[in-house]
């Protein structure tokens, strides 16, 4: 029956003097009357706080956004401006991130199947280093080296076989992985043994990253003694930890903060006797409770002993993590904010599919109505990332707001834009 938890809102969020939603100063209802909806706001100062923190945490050009978490121009010159390197894991992020004005030398290359116009983009652009994910990849490049491309600077990807704690599919660190070299069966050793041969590349570092959503702090440091242990015989300068920190979704969970998760791996890398720069790619933790999605309710359906159905104007298409994953999200209303919740609903979607749900037994206040402006929160990352044009539905825009101002930063998809690759 509780309110929304506040620690799940941007940090501006407020309620304004007409006991409504306020975020960077801005009133929902007002952004949702202008923007229309569904739509994410961002808390741009929010956004910039994190990526202080992080860096507070690593160091400046130690901390590598994971752009897959959300990116567009305006997040991409705002990670940069704040000291952050951009982690992109396929061409089509490197070409939104130089498109910013990113330099090439402050993106990092992922990817567990790069291909070649991909690697030769990467090579030819001069990205500050690629991380190598298999031994093709290293054909690839011996080839593209061949070719005329420059010499590549490389970390080799790691699996250290640290089994996280998440969902089974964005755990990535465990043997039976499709990313890396597998440390416990010498795949590791044998890909440092060759990139150190081959005059096509210089090895600078290793890499690993052990699944996304961790609540688990010590998960970080246990793949960090790991990582040290393999490491330190080659004595190069880099050790890449990458990212995963979890963040809470619904009441009742805690995550670590940017602060404790760098205390967690820099002391494990301490006692280790590291010496390497170490580096962190963090996404999901410096953009997720900085964003809201509002959405307006458009059909209420009452099943007598069985449950209501609440359908909004967005869904799977801007929102598909709880298909994908059955995350978790918490909803309110935006004219009512602080109100207990003692109702409950699912939360549904506009597309043709039962799977269309985006809460599945939310907790919400009485008198929810049509026309209503829903709320849900910590939907900054892998919505707007991940969103598709399912039954032909145009993606929601995007908003930062910042000091009673709100600038639209990706605009809304229109019908027009459904037919512009369509040739037939």
């Amino acid at each position: 029956m509780a309110p929304v938890s506040w620690s799940l809102l941007p940090d501006s969020a407020r309620i304004d003097a007409g006991g409504g939603l306020e975020i960077g100063g801005c009133s929902a209802a007002a952004l949702a009357a202008e923007f229309g909806t569904p739509v994410f706001v961002y808390d741009e100062g929010h956004l910039r706080r994190r990526c202080q923190e992080a860096v507070a945490a690593f160091g400046r050009e130690r901390v590598v956004y994971a752009t897959k978490a959300f990116l567009c121009a305006a997040m991409a010159r705002l990670a940069h401006e704040e000291g952050l390197l951009l982690d992109v894991a396929t061409g089509g992020e490197l070409f939104v991130a130089l498109r910013s004005g990113v330099p090439a030398t402050s993106c990092v290359l992922h990817g567990n199947n790069k291909s070649l116009d991909e690697l030769k983009m990467a090579l030819h652009e001069g990205v500050r280093h690629i991380n190598v994910d298999s031994f093709d990849e290293l054909d690839r490049i011996e080839y593209l080296y061949s070719q005329g491309a420059p010499r590549a600077r490389v970390q080799l990807r790691i699996t250290p076989g640290v089994h996280a704690h998440t969902h089974e599919y964005i755990a990535t660190g465990q043997d039976d992985s499709k990313f890396g070299f597998n440390l416990a069966n010498g795949d590791a050793q044998r890909a440092v043994d060759r990139a150190r041969r081959s005059g096509a590349m210089e090895l600078v570092g290793l890499h690993c990253h052990i699944g996304s959503n961790v609540f688990a702090a010590e998960s970080f440091g246990h793949a960090a003694r790991l990582m040290a242990a393999f490491a330190a015989p080659l004595g190069l300068p880099e050790l890449t930890l990458g990212g995963g920190l979890g963040v809470a979704y619904v009441q009742g969970e805690e995550a670590p903060s940017l602060g404790r998760w760098g205390e967690v791996v820099l002391g494990a890398c301490r006692e280790a006797g590291v010496e390497a720069a170490v580096f962190v790619e963090p996404g999901r933790s410096i953009v997720a409770s900085a964003a809201v999605t509002l959405y307006t309710v458009g059909t209420i359906k009452d099943i007598p002993g069985i449950r209501r159905y609440i359908a909004v104007d967005g869904g799977m298409s801007d929102n598909p993590r709880p298909v994908l994953y059955g995350s978790g999200y918490e909803a309110f209303l935006a004219r009512a904010p602080g109100a207990e919740r003692p109702a409950r609903a699912r939360i549904v979607g506009k597309h043709c599919e039962s799977g269309d749900v985006l809460i599945f037994d939310a907790a919400l206040p009485e008198g929810v109505k049509v026309g209503d402006l829903l709320v849900t929160p910590v939907t900054g990352a892998y919505g707007h990332s991940m969103g598709s044009n399912y039954n032909k539905v145009p993606r929601p825009p995007v908003v930062f707001v910042r000091g009673g101002q709100a600038r639209l930063v990706v605009r809304r998809e229109t019908y027009e834009d459904l037919m512009r690759c369509d040739v037939g």
